[in-house]
């Protein structure tokens, strides 16, 4: 089967719809299928089987900033990469968004799967022409019940839940970078849903010997280094590789993820469960997908930093709750495995297909 994947959002900007993107074309030409990522990138492609599209222009969206690409050379690029492949069925994340995957639709060259990733609501879902343009996938797909209902809502339709998927034998293979100090690691954009400032908040009511590292950029981080200044213990990596960024996750004694809202699905607390490392992070509906009972880790009131520093002291201090959060973890990890989840999209493919030859 000739497969090709569309993401709207550059592959070389940290994300977590393009790390599935990237794991999942990984996984399919594992299972011996021909498999090609079409996407903007802003510089050299990440891997090698990528078709980039030209570059991104950053737009806020779901209190975030997205790196997107709904230009008309995205758009040349787009129908001319779709000519001359020639996919079996494509696969778009994020469908209706401005961009590669808008077009594809527009198109409709192939058959379509699409997978629905962002929760918590859209007003995009109310622009005129948006179920007519919904109704081109053949089959649908959603990683979270809150990402189903927020489709369902806006557009209609039925929408099969699916997983994030996590790379196992990658944090294996890795490398950790070590501290000599008890460290926590915190990976996300640095704007006020992410709550990296809850984090900061917390840090003050934890002991001098506890290190943080905090990995990557936003429209926060120059003030927040201002106001943080004095405390040495915080180390400001900036942007990293992929390959840090999971070497620092499997090396740390903890990794938080303190978000506020909207997340349809917790892939950095899969990742550090993969990379056998404890868990504190907020209680969201998103993240109940993965640690569904709170034995996979520590689950914290939303923006309660007291309650966030007990929580990580707890892990750091008391090395037997840790070694429980681990081992839970990593077994409800293995259960979220890309291999797993590149079978269950071959089965949607092949659907897609049937259906569309018996139209």
């Amino acid at each position: 089967m000739r497969i090709g994947i569309i993401s709207p959002y550059s592959l070389t900007s940290p994300g977590g719809v393009q790390v599935q993107v990237l794991g999942l074309a990984r996984a399919l030409a594992g299972h011996g299928h021909e498999t090609r990522v079409l996407a903007p990138c802003d510089g050299a492609p990440p891997q090698t089987g990528v078709t980039p599209l030209g570059a991104s222009i950053p737009t806020f969206a779901n209190g975030s900033t997205a790196p997107i690409a709904p230009d008309f050379a995205c758009t040349l690029r787009t129908v001319r990469a779709l000519r001359d492949e020639e996919f079996d069925v494509l696969h778009l994340h994020e469908p209706l968004c401005p961009g590669p995957t808008q077009t594809a639709l527009f198109l409709n060259s192939a058959p379509i799967v699409g997978t629905w990733h962002a929760a918590g609501g859209s007003l995009a879902y109310l622009v005129p022409g948006t179920q007519w343009l919904a109704s081109r996938v053949d089959v649908r797909a959603a990683v979270s019940a809150d990402a189903a209902k927020m489709a369902r809502d806006g557009l209609g339709g039925e929408y099969e839940l699916v997983f994030n998927g996590v790379e196992l034998d990658h944090f294996d293979s890795v490398e950790p970078v070590l501290s000599a100090a008890p460290t926590i690691a915190y990976i996300g954009r640095h704007e006020p849903r992410k709550g990296l400032t809850v984090l900061l908040d917390a840090m003050a009511r934890l002991p001098e010997g506890i290190r943080l590292w905090v990995m990557s950029r936003g429209p926060q981080t120059e003030e927040l280094q201002r106001r943080y200044q004095r405390d040495t213990r915080i180390e400001w990596l900036g942007r990293v590789s992929e390959a840090e960024k999971l070497a620092r996750i499997k090396g740390a004694d903890a990794v938080c993820v303190p978000s506020l809202h909207g997340e349809s699905f917790g892939v950095v607390l899969l990742e550090a469960m993969a990379a056998w490392t404890p868990v504190v992070a907020s209680d969201l509906p998103g993240y109940r997908n993965v640690a569904r009972i709170g034995d996979e880790a520590d689950l914290v009131p939303p923006g309660d930093a007291a309650a966030l520093a007990d929580a990580l002291l707890r892990v750091l201090q008391r090395p037997d709750h840790a070694a429980d959060l681990v081992a839970a973890g990593r077994q409800r990890a293995e259960q979220f495995s890309m291999a797993r989840l590149a079978e269950i999209y071959l089965d949607m493919y092949e659907r897609a297909i049937a259906r569309r030859t018996a139209k």
